[in-house]
């Protein structure tokens, strides 16, 4: 079976997910006295709701706009090619200006979108462009994607219900509602460093997929190098953090690693030429 490690990863934290789903449900079941069938569909529509706004916020965020295939035809039949190598609707390309080369993917198969700087693809080869095009296409296949929106969509129920049970259990003075906000946060993270577990995973996983896809490690190898020195030498990145989560670079150092949502550069890049 393909990739049972991330499908195992990825059941598992969908079941921790779930059991936080469950406590919220029944909290707001107890506290609020709604109905069981009223949480179900609240809390579905607001996922569904959070997945839709955040792939348009995703793009929205970085100015992106269609890549003109009259302008990049060799990408758009690259991208053509390894998708239906790779078993998935081809996706639609748009590109932006980041301030530094990275790259990122949203949605999931038949329905996705990859997003590439201008930076990127002014600085890598064509062959490293190739590696990261279906570095992106992997995540879509893997729809590992789709648990990423799916985990911050659950971990903000949680995060707002445990917000409103402080603050209807307080005095509504100005100490509950700031404490609200501090509960709230901390319990949005403490859910989301099962999602960042995964996140951290994918990536390799991600990456070895676009190995097999152009036939070998290096390129994506030392498109990732050049990416890391441009974004160590830029400070004029536009990716915010919600998106940076997505993007194909997105390294952190020291105790920072332990919320990291992608492995050490340094890794990567072995793991690929190796």
């Amino acid at each position: 079976m393909r990739h049972l490690g991330l499908k195992a990863r990825m059941a598992i934290v969908g079941s921790i997910l779930f059991a936080f789903y469950a406590v919220a449900a029944v909290v707001v079941m107890g506290v609020f006295g709604w109905p069981l069938p009223l949480v179900l569909a609240g809390s579905v529509a607001f996922v569904g709701v959070q997945y839709k706004i955040g792939k348009w916020m995703a793009l929205r965020s970085v100015g992106a706009e269609d890549l003109s295939e009259d302008r990049y035809p060799e990408i758009h039949r690259r991208v053509e090619s390894l998708s239906e190598s790779m078993g998935i609707d081809k996706p639609r390309l748009m590109i932006a200006r980041m301030g530094v080369p990275n790259a990122f993917a949203i949605g999931r198969k038949g329905a996705g979108t990859v997003v590439v700087s201008e930076e990127l693809l002014s600085r890598l080869d064509a062959d490293e462009v190739e590696g990261v095009l279906a570095h992106e296409l992997a995540h879509i296949r893997n729809r590992d994607v789709v648990m990423m929106v799916l985990g911050q969509g659950v971990a903000s129920i949680v995060a707002i219900v445990a917000q409103w049970v402080v603050l209807l259990t307080g005095d509504n003075d100005i100490a509950d509602f700031f404490l609200a906000i501090v509960v709230g946060q901390i319990t949005q993270l403490l859910v989301m460093l099962f999602v960042f577990a995964i996140s951290r995973y994918r990536e390799y996983v991600a990456d070895g997929d676009a190995a097999d896809a152009i036939g070998g490690g290096e390129p994506l190898a030392r498109a990732l190098e050049k990416i890391s020195r441009g974004n160590e030498r830029s400070q004029d990145s536009a990716v915010d953090s919600q998106v940076n989560a997505l993007c194909i670079f997105g390294e952190e150092r020291g105790l920072a690693r332990l919320f990291a949502t992608h492995p050490p550069m340094e890794k990567r890049i072995e793991r690929l030429r190796n």
